[in-house]
């Protein structure tokens, strides 16, 4: 059985580690992207419009590759892909990019790391999908707490907060929470891989209207910028595909907690691709490393599946 094969541990941290090292190399890829393209980093609508055609393409890749041809929505279906469209795509990278020109790298890293935590509080205490417990929360935190110190080396760290900043990153933040719950609860009633391909399609289609509108531009200088185009691409549509299909048939506590990877995988990645050594490797990085997988154990100790299934969870 399909469900009762994506239940298994090996296969949940598995694929779920595939996903996050994904995510995590997005991070370096991006500002390889930057440089590629000439986007300054205070261009705004350049970037919208870099991440609203990678955003496009994978939405393609998705339909094209993964849904075996099968690439109309029902009446029913288009509601959820709007909807996932927006909170997935739309409203989270729009904010990022937005507060990301106002924060510091540190701190915007740190309230992203913030999701998987966010996203239990929202499955449990909003969509009633699961039961809050001790373990998820001390799970959560000792993972928050790898999340934090990874970040900690980079410097930019204070206690200031502006509301086209930080607030904007955490809006973005808790939009990418709120689509993990609605893909638990759209995937009891449809395919979260065609779901994911149209998503992903209309938040790029909106992403590269609004780049356009506010004047951004993508200058191509031979066929490299394309091919890291099409391999950030590939990240959203195998990693948020995967995704999807875990959160179909487990507890979101159980998937979420794994994003604290993602930032961990990120600055260990952007040590080796772009050089920058700093935290990846000392002890803290390696202290953090050790504190997100405790997390993740701690979490996915409960066993979970005993208290809810996809079949049971209320839609």
């Amino acid at each position: 059985m399909k469900e009762q094969w994506m239940q298994k541990t090996g296969v949940v941290w598995f694929l779920a580690m595939i996903c996050c090292l994904l995510w995590g190399s997005a991070f370096p890829c991006i500002k390889i992207g930057y440089k590629m393209f000439h986007i300054a980093s205070a261009d705004a609508s350049s970037q919208l419009l870099f991440a609203g055609c990678r955003f496009f393409l994978a939405g393609f890749l998705v339909l094209l590759l993964g849904t075996s041809g099968k690439y109309k929505l029902k009446k029913m279906e288009i509601p959820m892909a709007m909807i996932l469209a927006v909170f997935q795509t739309i409203l989270q990278y729009v904010f990022f990019y937005m507060g990301l020109a106002h924060a510091t790298g540190v701190k915007s890293s740190i309230i992203n790391g913030a999701n998987s935590f966010l996203v239990i509080l929202i499955a449990s205490l909003i969509f009633h999908q699961e039961k809050l417990t001790g373990p998820k929360i001390i799970g959560c935190v000792i993972g928050f707490a790898g999340v934090i110190l990874v970040n900690l080396g980079g410097g930019g760290l204070d206690m200031s907060f502006h509301w086209n900043g930080e607030f904007f990153i955490l809006v973005s933040t808790v939009s990418a929470a709120c689509s993990s719950a609605f893909i638990k609860k759209f995937s009891t009633k449809a395919n979260p891989v065609l779901l994911s391909g149209w998503q992903f399609m209309m938040g790029g289609t909106v992403l590269i209207v609004m780049g356009k509108i506010m004047g951004g531009k993508l200058r191509f200088e031979g066929i490299a910028p394309l091919f890291l185009l099409l391999y950030m691409a590939c990240i959203s549509a195998v990693a948020y595909t995967i995704w999807s299909l875990l959160l179909k048939y487990n507890p979101p506590s159980r998937i979420a907690v794994f994003g604290f990877m993602n930032p961990v995988f990120g600055v260990m990645l952007s040590a080796l691709l772009l050089k920058e050594k700093g935290q990846a490797f000392s002890l803290a990085g390696l202290t953090s490393l050790v504190l997100v997988c405790i997390g993740i154990y701690i979490v996915n100790r409960e066993n979970p599946l005993k208290e809810a299934s996809p079949d049971k969870i209320s839609a």
